[in-house]
């Protein structure tokens, strides 16, 4: 490439941009987006997954982000918040409604940087979640 295309400084930035790529890649793979291979056949899919994958890059980056002012890295905010739970309320012997207890200080802290506001009920949805960890 010659010099008046791109100067000696501006090749050297767009190498080092390639950390970022690393970054990005690596990141999609590990523990906070656990992304793996799937095979889709249809391009609306492919472009779907595409999408949700990068959408999620971009959370966890606003995360990294807005988290850093708290020196707390991305896995070690997920994995406090997940031990985020709701309590079921019954009425007459039907569920209802979820319950979210007050989080505690840490959890608290973590939503309040993030700039999230927690809804202290949710709807009953009839939709259980099953976790990959049996809990004791």
């Amino acid at each position: 490439m010659s010099k008046e295309k791109a100067s000696k400084e501006i090749v050297h930035d767009r190498y080092k941009d390639l950390a970022l790529v690393e970054w990005a890649f690596r990141t999609s793979k590990t523990v906070e987006l656990e992304m793996r291979p799937i095979h889709v056949r249809k391009e609306e899919r492919t472009r779907g997954h595409a999408f949700l994958v990068m959408m999620a890059y971009r959370i966890v980056q606003e995360l990294a982000r807005r988290w850093s002012e708290i020196d707390t890295t991305v896995e070690e905010g997920i994995k406090e918040v997940s031990q985020l739970c709701a309590i079921e309320i019954c009425v007459n012997g039907k569920v209802r409604c979820n319950q979210v207890p007050d989080p505690r200080r840490s959890v608290r802290n973590l939503f309040d940087a993030a700039k999230v506001k927690v809804p202290t009920v949710l709807p009953y949805s009839g939709i259980r979640v099953a976790t990959r960890k049996k809990l004791p």
